[in-house]
């Protein structure tokens, strides 16, 4: 299936941006069952995260994703954990609103750049920053970030890098989310704390609603 669009990359990026900058936290699910789909969904939407990143880790993942596209429609779905182009494909033939990968390569870059899907490349050196601008994308997925340097790089990058915006992903939580989200460079924040796995299989969504209503409490004072 083709993939191909008159967009440019920076429509694609501003179309990205639109998305991400009001959202603030994106949370990153990994959904094990699909009949958990969409009450997790109304549960993050009810607390006020309507910006869901559902991964393609699991065999439900794109079941799920397409649960919630039909049925929540306040949710804005991106799919996570893209590898390659096909993943890439399916992403857009679900419905999905974005994509967001936990690295790059010259092929996803590539296929991403002739996608009408915005992608989210994820990076974690200067390296793999340039590569990504050289396809157009100055918008990305810092990832893991605190495994990655964490604050101290993201301040290092934005250096040479000064007209390029992440959206830290890994060892973000609860305790350090505002930090984060201070830095001049930083978008929006991706993490799973809101929704973590016991929540998940236990159906505790109105934990999961009180979870999101607190850290978006949180954000507005600061």
């Amino acid at each position: 299936m083709s993939i191909m669009t008159g967009l440019s990359a920076s429509e694609r990026q501003a179309a990205l941006e639109t998305t991400l900058v009001p959202a603030r936290i994106v949370p990153v699910l990994t959904i094990e069952r699909v009949s958990d789909g969409v009450p997790l969904a109304k549960a993050l939407v009810a607390g006020g995260i309507k910006v869901l990143e559902v991964t393609f880790r699991t065999h439900a993942a794109a079941e799920a994703a397409k649960a919630i596209i039909a049925e929540v429609p306040d949710a804005i779905v991106g799919m996570g954990t893209v590898l390659n182009g096909d993943d890439l494909r399916r992403a857009q033939a679900l419905g999905a609103k974005f994509a967001v990968s936990p690295g790059a390569t010259p092929e996803l870059l590539d296929t991403a750049a002739e996608s009408a899907l915005p992608l989210l490349p994820g990076v974690a050196t200067a390296s793999e920053v340039m590569q990504a601008q050289a396809r157009g994308f100055n918008l990305l997925k810092f990832f893991p970030a605190e495994q990655a340097g964490g604050i101290p790089m993201l301040r290092a990058l934005a250096g040479p890098f000064p007209t390029t915006r992440f959206c830290p992903t890994g060892g973000v939580n609860a305790d350090n989310l505002a930090t984060w989200l201070a830095e001049p460079n930083v978008i929006a924040a991706g993490g799973s704390w809101l929704c973590p796995a016991s929540d998940i299989k236990s159906g505790n969504w109105e934990i999961i609603t009180a979870r999101c209503v607190d850290a978006m409490k949180k954000l507005r004072r600061k």
